[in-house]
């Protein structure tokens, strides 16, 4: 039975000071004083000073279904006054499940918020109608689907390097016998003993044949990996379908291609979000659903919205983009609008899931120019084909405008966003706010406190040939994060101007509102 929620403490005097509701899986709901500079693994530490059997270590905080990055603040979600976040059990590292104390604390997750924007206020008071789903399911173990339960699993860091070709290339080193996940690509290796596994992205159009794509289509990335023989016991390919929705799991194989060859295999397990593949030999491996002309769009996805800020644009312009929950495709279009001066506005992914061969119309409650035209069709594109995305176009920002993203099929609200004016950048702002050395100098403290997600700027850092293979290990070999962000701080500033300005840029694309918060500090 959850308690009554009391009303929050009087907010402290600062304005970014207030607090929230946490929920835990057994009813519970603690207040809890947070500011909008929290990491998300600070109110979790503030969380179990409120009780101690709440550890940062067995659970996670979900915000609209979602997990969060113990790395991220609160500013980076949005987080507002009185917002409702939940605490959910983990599984421990190496596959073993946290042991059942006793039947309360083995309760299933009854209650999930179906509409992601329902207001806490409605919510406590009773108001409106039920808008629960029971699910018999436990907690979700990965923040991708409110709906899909996975597991947890440790994360190892992989160095960063460039093969002859220019391609991205990963080099994971595991410790030691067990279950790991690389935490760029979402690959996962059981293995039998410490090894490095190699791995790059690889692209669908260039192996699928016209052939072989009128029957399968993509369901996850494509992964080119290498390792010596005999060492993995089972390998978990990322896949980005919804599995919850009563998915055909017998039409799913993951391809290998050899010598030019596809040879289709059944997948050991289809779980959320990976599929096994049990003592695998390795080559290009990836992740098909076939195609059945009758059920074309019977399978629900796991999708992405990402929207860009043209920053040299005269007035406000942005581009939306609607892909596959696919890392190697995100990894594109962030380099390709870096490339354009963009920047990422955050901002959170459909509630629903989405069907491929679908439409989604692009609506706004106010008035602006959507080009070419305010429907994008929901596909799979290899990352190295041009994304398909709407130019949006706003003359005069307003307070807020709110978007929203519609099916086409039956007029219903599959994704909603609010852009508000401390979201977007000044128009031509290049001209008006500091270089990027200028701004790297004047914040070199506040950036060594508050710089996160390191790894994914050290790979764009890297793909720019900013830096080399023992730069970024430099840096990634302090032992805490802020000598970390220090250490390169300082090598883009020995490196020069053009070094510090796409270092500066990366930050803009990366964390806006830490560059924001910076520039009104100002």
């Amino acid at each position: 039975m959850a308690e009554t929620m009391a009303e929050p403490q009087s907010a402290a005097d600062s304005p970014d000071e207030f607090s929230i509701f946490i929920n835990t899986w057994l009813g519970k709901t603690f207040v809890v004083p947070v500011s909008l500079d929290d990491s998300v693994g600070e109110v979790k530490a503030k969380l179990s000073a409120q009780d101690s059997s709440l550890t940062h270590e067995s659970g996670m905080l979900l915000y609209h279904g979602r997990q969060m990055d113990d790395n991220l603040t609160l500013r980076h979600y949005e987080i507002t006054p009185k917002s409702l976040l939940y605490y959910r059990r983990i599984l421990r590292a190496g596959g073993e499940p946290v042991k059942h104390e006793s039947l309360a604390t083995d309760l299933p997750l009854r209650k999930l918020v179906a509409d992601p924007h329902k207001s806490l206020t409605d919510e406590a008071s009773g108001s409106g109608e039920e808008s629960y789903l029971q699910l018999d399911l436990d907690p979700p173990q990965q923040g991708k689907c409110w709906r899909c339960v996975g597991e947890v699993l440790p994360e190892v860091t992989p160095e960063i390097t460039q093969d002859f070709k220019c391609r991205t290339v990963y080099r994971a080193h595991l410790p030691g016998a067990g279950i790991f996940q690389c935490s760029i690509t979402g690959l996962s290796f059981k293995v039998k003993s410490a090894v490095t596994i190699t791995y790059r992205y690889a692209t669908w159009a260039k192996y699928l044949s016209e052939a072989n794509q009128q029957t399968w289509s993509p369901a996850g990335p494509l992964f080119h990996i290498e390792v010596q023989p005999g060492v993995v016991q089972s390998v978990r390919l990322p896949h980005f379908i919804c599995l919850p929705e009563d998915v055909n799991t017998r039409l799913f194989s993951i391809a290998h291609f050899k010598s030019g060859t596809m040879i289709l295999e059944r997948p050991t397990r289809l779980i959320a979000f990976s599929a096994v593949l049990e003592n695998p030999s390795f080559s290009l491996l990836g992740v098909l659903w076939r195609r059945l002309r009758s059920t074309l769009n019977s399978f629900p996805m796991h999708s992405s919205v990402l929207i860009f800020q043209q920053l040299s644009a005269a007035d406000t312009t942005l581009h939306l983009y609607l892909i596959p929950d696919d890392n190697s495709v995100k990894q594109a279009i962030e380099k390709q609008e870096m490339n354009w001066n963009s920047k990422l506005i955050p901002k959170p992914s459909p509630f629903s899931p989405l069907f491929f061969g679908c439409f989604y119309q692009v609506t706004s409650t106010n008035s602006v120019v959507i080009m070419p035209e305010a429907r994008l069709p929901f596909c799979y594109k290899s990352p190295r084909e041009e994304q398909l995305f709407v130019e949006i176009y706003i003359r005069n920002m307003a307070e807020e405008i709110r978007f929203s993203m519609i099916d086409t099929r039956n007029d219903t609200v599959v994704w909603r966003a609010s852009l508000r004016s401390g979201d977007i950048n000044p128009p031509a702002c290049v001209s008006k706010t500091l270089s990027g050395a200028a701004f790297l100098k004047k914040h070199k403290t506040k950036l060594c406190v508050r710089m996160r997600q390191l790894p994914s700027i050290l790979l764009h850092l890297r793909d720019a040939n900013i830096i080399n293979s023992d730069e970024e290990e430099e840096v990634q070999s302090q032992v805490t994060s802020q000598r970390r962000n220090k250490v390169l701080l300082e090598l883009a500033e020995k490196k020069g101007l053009d070094a510090q300005e796409q270092l500066y840029q990366i930050l803009q694309m990366k964390d806006p509102y830490l560059i924001a918060d910076l520039d009104k500090s100002s």
